[in-house]
């Protein structure tokens, strides 16, 4: 028979804990009077260390251990350890022992809020949002770690509402910073993909308070979530509001990307928001949920169609990023981030008038067909290029015969040409003196 397997830290005693409260307490005092009196730093220290002790000593007690987490809590462990922490902020030293000493605090607060709804609604009502605001600005890392550790134990989909609060609304900001400036800080990024990004009101809050550069990495999170993350029915109604606001940002927003046709603006900020949103909008509208709500905006489509005509033209017009080239080396690897650009546009278009007649129609209305058909020769700028022009086309003519009867009729007047319907794998073929447009298999090369 085996033997019964018994969590140690459940026989600890209410004493012990008792008993290391009243020391952080007495440490507390100890810490103000040292302050007070300007006394020697070396009783700083030792009271720092004799802190981080008892936060260790707590911490390792509270691990998947409830009974503890309880006793430690009604006791006043949690409040205590909170106001310890503001005090210990406010000493104006870089000593290790008073990082140490912090850091071993937030890993208790962590620890007792683990699994333990009473004890994060203790920690929020105590620390939210003053303590996060101090710690998340920390110059030491690990402790800015720990604090998002908190942080996210401690969320839940009513705690994020009340983030949109103008007052709270900065914690969340700085999460995005710590991300952005942490890139392996993995607790700042599930704050923001598992608890920001599902509530869409914050999200719109956030956007209008950030900096074009944390635009970029705000959706790169989003590119991130919905590419990696099936998204699930209950999480659809979100992911359709956010397609409602950033297919209003890119409408709003979409010309700056003209500034990338200077060589001197390549790294525009705003520019390279817009780049970022077209990522975001090909991706969704590889969604067949969010496809249908994004088919339906009224001139998302004739957004897409006017930004790639007016990139076209300004390819044309001048030698810069959005002018066909084609090197026949091959070797040589465009770095800009307007590459693909075209490409993405194109992109889109074909995914808005996938099986959709409303928005086959719309495309022909505005002249569409002959633009796509222009921008499908081979692009180093535009890789692949080709291959969303022919699945572009495809689409477009899908049970469209008015779509099919335009190519076939540009092909005969010599509008189209008949070497890129080709490699799109279409012909032209005539029956009862109607031009046909007909799928064919590719010649092999």
């Amino acid at each position: 028979m085996s033997r019964p397997v018994y969590n140690r830290r459940e026989m600890a005693e209410e004493s012990i804990f008792q008993n290391l409260l009243e020391i952080l307490m007495s440490a507390s005092s100890e810490i103000e009077h040292i302050y007070k009196n300007s006394c020697e730093l070396v009783d700083l220290d030792t009271c720092l260390l004799l802190i981080a002790e008892c936060f260790r000593c707590l911490r390792n007690a509270c691990v998947e251990c409830a009974k503890n987490q309880h006793v430690m809590r009604n006791l006043g462990l949690i409040s205590t350890s909170v106001n310890l922490i503001k005090l210990l902020h406010g000493i104006q030293i870089k000593e290790e022992s008073l990082l140490t000493a912090l850091r071993c605090s937030l890993q208790f607060l962590g620890n007792i809020a683990a699994g333990n709804g009473d004890s994060q609604n203790s920690i929020w009502k105590c620390a939210f949002p003053d303590l996060f605001l101090t710690c998340l600005t920390y110059s030491d890392e690990k402790i800015v770690a720990y604090c998002c550790m908190v942080l996210f134990t401690c969320l839940n989909s009513l705690k994020v509402r009340e983030l949109l609060d103008p007052g709270n609304l900065t914690v969340a900001l700085r999460v995005l910073k710590v991300y952005k400036e942490q890139l392996e800080s993995e607790w700042s990024f599930l704050i923001v993909t598992d608890h920001l990004l599902k509530c869409p009101e914050l999200v719109k809050a956030l956007y209008a308070k950030l900096s074009n550069q944390e635009r970029v990495t705000l959706l790169e999170l989003i590119m991130a979530e919905i590419s990696e993350n099936p998204v699930t029915s209950e999480e659809m109604n979100v992911f359709t509001r956010h397609a409602d606001f950033l297919a209003g940002c890119f409408q709003e927003k979409c010309e700056a990307v003209l500034k990338l046709t200077s060589a001197a603006d390549a790294e525009d900020e705003e520019a390279l928001v817009t780049v970022r949103l077209l990522d975001v909008l090909c991706e969704m509208t590889s969604n067949n949920g969010q496809l249908e709500h994004l088919q339906a905006l009224p001139s998302l489509l004739e957004t897409a169609i006017d930004t790639l005509r007016l990139t076209h033209l300004a390819g044309k017009q001048a030698v810069n990023i959005f002018t066909a080239t084609h090197a026949m080396t091959g070797q040589e690897e465009i770095s800009h981030p307007a590459v693909g650009f075209k490409s993405h546009l194109i992109r889109l278009i074909g995914n808005l008038c996938y099986k959709n007649k409303e928005n086959q129609d719309k495309v022909y209305e505005l002249d569409g067909i002959p633009l796509i058909l222009d921008n499908c020769s081979i692009d180093d700028n535009n890789p692949f290029v080709n291959q969303w022009a022919v699945y572009a086309i495809r689409n477009l003519t899908e049970q469209n015969e008015r779509n099919q009867e335009l190519i076939a009729q540009m092909e005969e007047k010599g509008l189209a040409d008949n070497s890129a319907l080709e490699s799109m794998g279409l012909e032209i073929e005539k029956q009862d003196d109607k031009l046909i447009l007909r799928s064919v298999r590719k010649k092999p090369l």
